[in-house]
C-alpha cells in the first residue's frame, strides 16, 4: 500500500471550473486517451402492541413478502414480452413498443406498480479479471461497498456487472449493453443509473431530484454552452448518467451504440467526432465524445429530451474536490455541535428524515465549486485503480491517497449510523465507538 502523503492537509487549489473545463480541453482529452484501454472508463405497516409480546404483535414481527411490499413469489401464468422467443436481451436487437410492455408487465404485477414511477435501480461494475495495480481490486471493493451503502441508505436496488455483455464493446462502450439488459430485466424500475467503478458518494444524505427531470429521458453532468457555442467534447462527462427505462431510451442507445467497436462504421465515426469537437486528441470514436454529438446534431430528435446537469455535483473531478473535504467535515460537525436533532441516534431506514434536517442548515452552503455542501458524487478521471495506468498529470500515489480520503470521508456518513468514524481520512482501520451525543461529547482518543 502507498505511504501517506498531506493531501488531506493541504488544500487542492480548485482548477476545473465550467470555464476550465473548455480551457483544459487538450489535458481532458489525454485523460480518456489514457484511460481508453481500460475495461470501464474506467416498508411494512405495524400492528397494535400485543399484551403478549411487548411493543409489537407476532404479524409485525413475521418477516414480510418481499421489499417494500412486493411480492417476489407471484408471477402469473399469462404471457409477458417475456414469453416472446425473439426477445433478445443483446444490444444488436432492437426493442419495440417497450412502454406498452412495460406497463402490461406492471398491470400483472400489482404489488410492484405502486411507487414505480420513482424507482431506481442503479448499474455499475469492471472488469473480470484481477487487477494489474496491486491494491486495484482491493480499491474496487471498497467503491462498490460505497455505492451499496448509498443504495441500502435509500432503498435501491444495484446491479454489478463484470463481464462483457457485448465482447467488441470493451472499454468505456461496455456499460451499454449492461444498461440494456438491466431495463428488460428490471420493468418495475423507472430509472436506470449507471455509476462508473471509480466514483464514489461523498454526500450520502443527498437524493437525486426527480422532480427536476420529469420532462426528460436522460440526465448527463454537463454544460450546455461548451457543447452548443464552445463544441468541447470535455462539455459533458458520459461516466455517470441517469436514464429512463422507456422506448425512446431503448432507440436511443441503438443510435448512441452505433458508434461503438462493434459496428460497422466505428472508424468513420472516430473522423467524424474529431472534426465535430476540434478538441478531441485521439482518433477513436468514443462514447462521450458520441453522446455530445447527438446533443449538438439532433437536438430536436434527441437533445431536447436530454438534462444536462450543471447545478450540483452529479459527478465532480476529484482534484477539485478532495482538497476541501477537511473543511466541509469541519463545517457539518459545527452544525451537529448546534442542532441536537442531527446528534440524535437512530435506525438507519428512517435516515432520510434527518437528510431533511441538515438541508435546513445548508440553505447557504451553495452547490458545486466553491460550496461547503458535501459534494454529492466524487469522479477519479484519469486515476485508472485497477490498471493502475494513473494519467501522467499526477502521481499515483496522490491518486491512492484521495481515493481513501474521499471513501472514509463517505464511511464518516454511511457506516457511522453504525456507530463508528474513522478519525483520520488517511486511516482506513481505525474506527473509535461514538459516544453518546456526539459531536457534542469528545470522541475517544481525538478526531483529527
Amino acid at each position: 500500500m502507498p505511504k501517506h502523503n498531506s493531501l488531506l492537509r493541504t488544500k487542492t487549489s480548485s482548477f476545473f471550473s465550467s470555464c476550465f473545463l473548455y480551457a483544459a480541453g487538450t489535458s481532458a482529452s489525454f485523460l480518456l486517451a489514457w484511460a481508453f484501454w481500460s475495461f470501464f472508463s474506467s416498508p411494512a405497516p405495524s400492528a397494535n402492541p400485543s399484551p403478549s409480546r411487548g411493543l409489537a404483535s407476532e404479524a409485525a414481527l413475521s418477516c414480510p413478502a418481499g421489499k417494500a411490499g412486493h411480492n417476489r413469489s407471484y408471477d402469473p401464468p399469462d404471457p409477458t414480452f417475456y414469453d416472446d422467443p425473439e426477445l433478445s436481451y443483446t444490444i444488436e436487437k432492437t426493442i419495440k413498443n417497450w412502454d406498452e410492455k412495460r406497463r402490461e408487465w406492471l398491470e400483472k404485477h400489482p404489488s410492484f406498480a405502486a411507487g414505480a414511477a420513482d424507482r431506481i435501480l442503479m448499474v455499475t461494475g469492471s472488469q473480470a479479471t484481477p487487477c494489474k495495480n496491486p491494491i486495484g481490486d482491493h480499491l474496487l471493493l471498497r467503491f462498490f461497498k460505497n455505492k451499496a451503502d448509498y443504495c441500502r441508505i435509500h432503498g435501491y436496488d444495484i446491479f454489478y456487472n463484470t463481464v462483457l455483455l457485448q465482447p467488441k464493446m470493451f472499454s468505456f462502450w461496455a456499460k451499454m449493453p449492461a444498461v440494456k439488459a438491466v431495463m428488460l430485466a428490471h420493468p418495475e424500475a423507472e430509472w436506470i443509473w449507471w455509476v462508473d467503478s471509480d466514483t464514489a458518494f461523498t454526500d450520502m444524505d443527498f437524493t437525486l431530484p426527480l422532480d427536476r427531470y420529469k420532462a426528460h429521458n436522460l440526465v448527463v453532468h454537463g454544460w450546455p454552452h461548451l457543447i452548443h457555442r464552445e463544441k468541447s467534447w470535455t462539455g459533458l462527462n458520459a461516466g455517470v448518467f441517469l436514464m429512463r427505462n422507456c422506448q425512446w431510451s431503448m432507440d436511443f442507445m441503438e443510435e448512441w451504440a452505433s458508434m461503438g467497436p462493434q459496428a460497422p462504421e466505428y472508424d468513420k465515426w472516430g473522423v467524424i467526432q474529431r472534426t465535430t469537437f476540434k478538441d478531441k486528441t485521439f482518433p477513436e470514436s468514443d462514447d462521450q465524445t458520441g453522446l455530445a454529438y447527438l446533443i449538438l446534431k439532433e437536438r430536436e430528435k434527441w437533445g431536447n429530451k436530454i438534462y444536462m446537469e450543471d447545478e450540483y455535483y452529479f459527478e465532480g473531478y476529484w482534484m477539485e474536490i478532495v482538497g476541501t473535504l477537511e473543511n466541509i467535515t469541519d463545517a457539518y460537525t459545527g452544525i451537529e455541535k448546534r442542532e441536537r436533532r442531527l446528534r440524535r441516534r437512530h435506525a438507519e431506514r428512517v435516515g432520510e428524515s434527518y437528510g431533511k434536517v441538515w438541508e435546513e442548515h445548508l440553505k447557504d452552503a451553495g452547490y458545486g465549486r466553491g460550496s461547503w455542501r458535501r459534494p454529492f458524487m466524487t469522479h477519479f478521471t484519469g486515476c485508472q485503480p485497477c490498471s493502475g495506468d494513473h494519467n501522467q498529470m499526477y502521481s499515483g500515489q496522490s491518486c491512492w491517497d484521495a481515493m481513501q480520503i474521499a471513501l472514509n470521508f463517505a464511511d464518516n456518513q454511511g457506516p457511522r449510523r453504525y456507530g463508528f468514524v474513522h478519525r483520520d481520512l488517511l486511516d482506513t482501520s481505525t474506527v473509535p465507538p461514538l459516544p453518546f451525543d456526539y459531536p457534542a461529547s469528545d470522541l475517544v482518543g481525538g478526531a483529527s
